[in-house]
């Protein structure tokens, strides 16, 4: 279960990363000093101003690679701010935009204002992009923030190092820092993100004190483990996560496991295991790239390591207990989480049998019975989507509200017209969020959409307005959208976002839902 539970976020973004380069203009654009100094934006055409590519650390490049991020340093002049950054160094194949190139130099974020100049303060919203945190950024059209913004929200999106550049534990690391620890590198860039938006971001109209942190995929795990790291306390109010959890069978590596697995992954480099600081720096980004093809594989729950600095102890045994940021949480997952280069199991009663130990005959009694449905598919789909995806968010969900958290489930089931054969898959909904359907579509499996309807713009009108009325408020209820209740532990109420509307529902697959659970605290148990 475990390895088909990593396998699934793996190449989920690969029409993803694909970034859109603007000439460079700075003609009159709008300006604002923030930490380095000025930066020159874009106005857009219907109010408000873009800043993209500003740096938020130094580029983790030399004697940087591997490092903690270090504060960006002073620059001189005026700054362009009208073209992203590169993406964080990844494979290329999901580079599909001519002439862009990823590069260790990727630490850069974006900012889309609703106003300029800005009046008043507003939420900030802040997207940490997926890709199974060995590839993707928050480049791609998909994450174009202005349409989010219109809905008076400031919005961030965010590059972090990925692969073995950013979750690579090795010794010598360990002994090098300070802190005593190693990996963990990409969640620390996207912590020092945090820490500019605080210092910055009422520059561009934002209140440091109201920002909401969401992710999809391995965004959505790297949001939910940012809820159990104390250096990042105090850095968001509420949290989004759109089809990925901190709850898994098994759990990550911890320190001295994952220093073994980063001098395994240093050996295919041609490095000895004692090899020192300088033979692992100069070792090619491209040979990096190149030596680590199956990230997901070789690094448990997607690289985090519990390493007792950023992550003193588990993620999911800190929810279990309770102890995770007291933050409003917003979670839920799409109807066929289905991921190209994975298949369902051909024996399902082996896979439950291998996953689920003295609960098998329970598990086997459950999907035996279980009928082909046109959102959730075969029962060997909704096995896979259900020990993945969907019961992991319901857990995460359950632990924080009966920790006294406020909780909202959701389920996204709209498919747009072309796309029938395959539903609902991993990430479609990603472009109704951030109003982006007609130049962002991510069609992870089957053909990309005929085209969109009136239904799909509304869907996606509504999923913006509950979205940032969460972010403003807590509570993604407002204006004359039908009622989104809260998640209780006892009703497990949610909203299905559907072609007929939103519909509030209770009970998500509710008896699988339990047998996962059931299986999830044995493990933990051990």
């Amino acid at each position: 279960m475990r390895q088909w539970r990593h396998a699934l976020f793996a190449p989920a973004f690969a029409l993803l990363a694909v970034s859109a380069y603007p000439a460079a203009s700075v003609a009159a654009g709008p300006t604002v000093a923030v930490t380095g100094g000025q930066v020159q934006g874009a106005a857009l055409d219907q109010g408000g101003a873009v800043f993209k590519g500003i740096p938020f650390a130094e580029p983790p490049v030399g004697a940087l690679r591997w490092r903690e991020p270090v504060p960006v340093k002073l620059w001189p002049g005026l700054r362009d701010a009208t073209r992203y950054g590169a993406p964080c160094a990844q494979s290329q194949q999901y580079i599909r935009v001519p002439g862009v190139v990823a590069k260790e130099d990727c630490l850069y974020l974006n900012v889309w204002a609703p106003e300029w100049p800005s009046r008043g303060t507003k939420a900030v919203m802040v997207w940490i992009p997926g890709g199974g945190n060995y590839f993707g950024s928050g480049t791609s059209p998909t994450f174009d923030g202005e349409s989010l913004a219109r809905h008076g929200v400031v919005v961030v999106t965010i590059n972090y190092r990925l692969g073995d550049f950013g979750f690579f534990a090795h010794p010598v690391l360990t002994r090098e820092s300070r802190h005593h620890v190693s990996g963990n590198q990409g969640i620390l860039d996207q912590i020092a993100a945090l820490k500019w938006v605080r210092a910055n971001i009422a520059k561009f109209g934002g209140d440091p004190g109201n920002v909401t942190i969401f992710g999809e995929s391995a965004g959505s795990l790297d949001v939910s483990v940012l809820m159990t790291t104390p250096l990042a306390a105090g850095l968001f109010r509420r949290v989004i996560g759109e089809s990925g959890s901190v709850v898994g069978i098994g759990g990550p590596q911890r320190l001295k496991e994952a220093e073994k697995t980063g001098v395994a992954i240093a050996a295919r480099w041609g490095l000895a295991a004692g090899a020192t600081l300088t033979q692992l720096r100069a070792v090619s980004a491209d040979d990096i790239v190149k030596a680590d093809p199956a990230f997901p594989q070789t690094h448990p729950d997607l690289g985090i390591v519990v390493d007792g600095y950023v992550f003193p102890e588990s993620p999911a045994a800190v929810f279990a207990a309770g102890k995770e940021a007291r933050a409003a949480l917003l979670h839920g997952n799409n109807s066929r989480e289905r991921i190209p280069g994975t298949t369902p199991p051909e024996d399902l009663k082996k896979a439950i049998d291998d996953s689920d130990g003295p609960l098998a005959a329970r598990g086997w009694a459950l999907y035996s019975a279980a009928a082909t449905d046109d959102s959730y598919g075969t029962p060997a789909d909704q096995w896979a989507d259900d020990t993945s995806f969907r019961c992991a968010a319901v857990m995460q969900l359950a632990w924080h509200r009966a920790a006294g958290n406020a909780a909202y489930e959701y389920e996204f089931t709209r498919v747009p017209a072309g796309r029938e054969a395959v539903g609902a898959t991993h990430a479609s909904e990603l472009a109704y969020v951030f109003g982006t359907l007609d130049r962002g579509f991510v069609a992870v499996v089957g053909p990309p959409p005929s085209g969109f309807s009136d239904v799909d713009r509304q869907v996606s009108a509504a999923m913006q307005s509950y979205w940032t009325s969460f972010a403003k408020t807590g509570d993604p209820n407002g204006g004359n959208l039908p009622r989104w209740p809260k998640f209780e532990t006892a009703s497990r109420a949610y909203l299905q976002l559907n072609a007929a509307g939103p519909v509030a529902k209770k009970e998500l697959r509710q008896p699988y839902c339990d047998l996962f659970a059931a299986n999830v605290k044995r493990a933990m148990s051990r």
